[in-house]
């Protein structure tokens, strides 16, 4: 069944350039009017050509924030460490994609094709305007809004200014109530379908809604819980669809993980959109970017908001700040051990780890946190299984964490609300379930000072954890007003000092720390088990050693030893590259860029 799917929305886009026809009537380069848009299936072809929904990447989406340290250069960090400027932050202004979307919008209004049909790839459409426009509102804020197809010889609106943030988005809430309205509820898995369309539109109002609540420059806070309410409105109606659940087979060890590591979510009830995968048809792409020694890496700050197993916050353990390794895994959520790499976990994939498989023994390297990432990584080394692997891009536990945050920011949530949505999801692992009577985690509360209800702080780690490491963590900081998060120095594992350590959980000391002033002894020693030992030389950054602690021989794993400063409000947007303010002097920048 997968393949057949998977055939429907790939074959298709070759239809096209396979039609001798019509290249050697019509121009090579596009769909001309004349011939095309006249049959169900050109509409169908046409709108598969839209699809840009996430892939494997997804899994490295949350790099440069407090989830996930890179030693990569990231666009944030480009500006903290240094002067930015609309010479130097260029990217994101691109409108190839909105040409597209408005030329299948004018060349369908002639079709003499069925009303409803002819509504439902209309919707299909001006769902993919929505999206498109509120990924460059997030950037730019107010941008110029273009609802038809550009030509190269209509000055006045390439010339125009930016369009209000609160004129944009009036349109975009129109794109997204027509496909609201009008796009099919029974499509092929892996197609746009209501509910896609639903799950979106309640996102993006989440954002919204919160970002002008939280954001006083825009001034615009007036307006937030209507936002709110949208977003509320359309996550409960893909809840009482009653067509999804949170995916549990009662192996509460399992089966969050099993959601990102699986060759086959069509049919899975938590997945609402799936980018499908089918070895030697559309390969997954998936490489082993988010284990290893790549770039990306969990850090401190994620693994420490997670609740211990008994629902009582990891943070008021006294010594939470100093446990090691081995003993930050020890009666936690389960999702923890989903996520992260945790001892006595065995690795058979080792394409990026040089010490081989077996049980795993973290591998420390410079600039890199010292934990590594599961969510996302197959342990599998068989080409064909990693080919074969399908992306949740929607899943439901994202719309029930959108209702629950919806309904406490607006002063509305009741106990019910939070057993149907947080309390849902953590029956999944067998977390104790959040009561509006919770008291505040004073380490939460410090991230989001202004945030007074701590059953909201609550809601905000649940969503951290639930949705960890698939790209939502930056708009969630920038929607929050918490840019000041990102300036927090990235950690990871702590050594009390020099010395051997357990890394596996099995009472054997597994690597020894030595000052980086001194070389690695041709003739190792070996642990208690005869096994040589793992010789780290260790230091501050100043030194050439295998891994930097924060204080020398001791200390935490230094990620990245400068964020640099957030600059707020300026760093909540970007500018509009200079070349185009050089095309188009309208195109003023605002926030002091």
């Amino acid at each position: 069944m997968k393949k057949i799917i998977l055939l429907l929305l790939t074959a298709t886009s070759l239809m096209v350039a396979c039609d001798d026809d019509f290249l050697e009537k019509y121009p090579e380069t596009s769909i001309s009017r004349e011939n095309f848009f006249k049959t169900e299936e050109d509409l169908m072809i046409y709108t598969y050509g839209l699809y840009d929904f996430e892939g494997v990447g997804k899994y490295v989406s949350d790099i440069g924030t407090d989830n996930q340290a890179t030693t990569g250069a990231t666009e944030i960090k480009t500006m903290m460490t240094g002067t930015p400027s609309a010479t130097s932050i260029t990217g994101g202004w691109n409108w190839d994609a909105l040409k597209d979307i408005n030329y299948f919008l004018e060349s369908i209004k002639e079709t003499d094709l069925p009303e409803e049909v002819v509504n439902h790839y209309e919707g299909v459409a001006r769902f993919f305007r929505a999206r498109f426009y509120v990924n460059k509102v997030k950037r730019y804020s107010d941008v110029p809004w273009y609802d038809f197809v550009l030509e190269p010889d209509d000055t006045e609106a390439l010339m125009k200014a930016r369009d209000p943030r609160d004129v944009v988005w009036t349109k975009i809430l129109e794109d997204y109530e027509f496909a609201r309205q009008n796009v099919r509820a029974d499509q092929p898995e892996g197609a746009v379908n209501k509910w896609v369309v639903l799950t979106y539109m309640a996102r993006h109002t989440l954002y919204e809604g919160t970002y002008r609540k939280y954001h006083s420059e825009l001034g615009l806070e007036s307006t937030a819980n209507d936002f709110l309410a949208i977003a509320r409105d359309a996550a409960h109606e893909v809840i009482n669809s009653g067509l999804y659940s949170i995916y549990s087979t009662g192996a509460g060890a399992q089966d969050y993980g099993s959601l990102f590591n699986s060759a086959d979510l069509t049919g899975n009830a938590e997945v609402i959109l799936t980018n499908i995968s089918q070895d030697e048809i559309k390969n997954s792409g998936w490489w082993e970017y988010m284990f290893g020694n790549y770039e990306a890496c969990p850090g401190k700050d994620l693994l420490q908001a997670y609740l211990n197993a008994d629902g009582s916050y990891y943070s008021e353990l006294v010594d939470f700040e100093t446990k090691q390794f081995v003993d930050e895994f020890e009666n936690r959520d389960p999702r923890l051990y989903q996520t992260f790499a945790h001892p006595g976990w065995e690795l058979i994939n080792t394409a990026t780890y040089a010490q081989g498989g077996g049980i795993y023994i973290q591998q420390l390297q410079k600039n890199f946190s010292g934990y590594h990432q599961l969510k996302g990584f197959i342990n599998n080394p068989d080409q064909t299984v990693l080919n074969n692997v399908d992306i949740p891009v929607l899943r439901y536990a994202e719309v029930l964490l959108t209702y629950a945050e919806a309904r406490a920011e607006l002063a509305e949530l009741t106990q019910s609300d939070l057993d149907v949505t947080v309390n849902a999801i953590r029956d999944r692992v067998g977390m104790p379930h959040l009561t509006l009577g919770v008291t505040a985690d004073l380490w939460q509360q410090e991230k989001y000072s202004n945030v007074a209800s701590p059953v909201l702080l609550e809601i905000r780690r649940e969503r951290r954890v639930e949705l960890a490491l698939e790209g939502f963590r930056m708009d969630d900081l920038m929607r929050w007003n918490a840019g000041h998060i990102l300036e927090e120095e990235p950690r990871g594992l702590y050594f009390p000092g020099l010395g051997e350590y357990d890394l596996t959980g099995d009472g054997v000391e597994d690597i020894k720390l030595i000052p980086a002033s001194e070389s690695v002894p041709a003739t190792k020693e070996t642990n208690s088990l005869g096994v040589p030992f793992i010789y780290y030389r260790v230091g501050d950054v100043s030194t050439d050693a295998s891994f930097f602690l924060s204080d020398g021989e001791k200390g935490y794993v230094v990620a990245v030893e400068d964020r640099g400063v957030f600059q707020a409000p300026k760093y909540y947007y970007r500018p509009v590259p200079a070349n185009q303010v050089k095309l188009n002097p309208n195109l003023k920048q605002i926030f002091g860029w």
